[in-house]
């Protein structure tokens, strides 16, 4: 196997979804203390989410809280409910070719701009026939880590 053209460098965020986030805003904030920062929503992605603070500095982990526009809608953000696991990594098109060409599926839609403004890709929780490695049942999403994480 050729060198790994990228690396891991850090957990970036865990994406946790319910058809309400209403009770989970009141655990992740009111009761552990997490700090909010800001929302997003998107109609193609089904969301509404609570974007949240873990840490501080180059240690920070974004918590997102999410809850479906439409619960009958795809994709479904609260099944399963560890909805996603996010990764800093230093070079996210070489990690997209790279586990591209081993058998790594992806969700579609390639590398876009993420709802913390990052650019992001997302190895699928299945594989397939074609493409034979997935997240065994986690949507793992990688993250273009910033250039301050780089320095």
């Amino acid at each position: 196997m050729s060198e790994r053209p990228f690396r891991v460098l850090g957990l970036q965020q865990i994406a946790i979804g319910a058809i309400d986030r209403g009770p989970l805003l009141r655990l992740w904030v009111e009761l552990l203390g997490l700090t909010k920062i800001g929302t997003f929503r998107s109609e193609s992605e089904n969301v509404e989410e609570d974007i949240l603070e873990l840490g501080s500095g180059a240690a920070t982990v974004e918590v997102d809280l999410m809850q479906p526009i439409d619960v009958l809608g795809r994709p479904s953000v609260h099944q399963p409910a560890l909805n996603h696991v996010g990764l800093w990594v230093d070079d996210l098109p070489a990690a997209l070719a790279w586990l591209s060409e081993r058998g790594v599926r992806f969700a579609p839609g390639g590398i876009r701009r993420g709802a913390s403004g990052h650019d992001v890709c997302f190895i699928h929780p299945k594989g397939s026939a074609l493409e034979p490695i997935g997240g065994e049942g986690v949507l793992i999403e990688l993250v273009q880590a910033p250039a301050e994480m780089l320095a």
